[in-house]
């Protein structure tokens, strides 16, 4: 009778004992997926963060260039309130245009940037659009380069860019 009554003990036991432990695993394997995602959640923002950092010392030495020649663009008629710069590197002929200063384009339109002659007539030759405009925290663009410009201008477009600048739309100009 008492080895019956100890048996029965011991299997109420070892029953307490497989479910505690059952127990602790489960509490285990959920602790550690919890990690996993958390450990995944700061991978992909130290990437993130990489990708913004060589952004931003991609943009430190774009500004910092002693070889760029430096372009302000002040507003016109349409939006007077608008501005960007120009980094024009004329031994490379690279550009880039700063956009912080324009307003975000409506559906359908992108902004074109033109290199201007000026002399003996006003020769406009386009050098890019400023696509992706939303995605573009920094705003700051690569655009096809120039070697004789004398003045830029940025004109709002239909997507795809004109052959021509619509001078109704010109946002911002400035001379070299």
């Amino acid at each position: 009778n008492r080895t019956t009554y100890l048996s029965w003990a011991a299997s109420v036991a070892l029953l307490l004992g497989v479910g505690y432990q059952y127990n602790q695993l489960t509490t285990s394997s959920n602790t550690i997926n919890a990690i996993e995602l958390e450990k995944s959640n700061l991978k992909q923002s130290v990437v993130e963060l990489e990708l913004k950092n060589k952004q931003t010392a991609t943009a430190l030495n774009i500004v910092r260039d002693t070889k760029n020649t430096v372009v302000s663009l002040g507003g016109q008629t349409v939006a007077p309130e608008s501005f960007a710069k120009i980094y024009w590197n004329k031994e490379t002929e690279t550009v880039y245009v700063d956009a912080t200063g324009l307003p975000e384009p409506p559906e359908g339109k992108v902004y074109q940037i033109w290199s201007l002659k000026l002399s003996p007539t006003l020769t406009p030759t386009s050098i890019g659009l400023l696509e992706n405009f939303k995605a573009n925290d920094q705003k700051l663009f690569a655009v096809s380069g120039t070697k004789d410009a004398e003045a830029f201008g940025i004109t709002l477009e239909p997507a795809g860019g004109s052959k021509s600048p619509t001078m109704e739309q010109l946002y911002t100009l400035g001379k070299v």
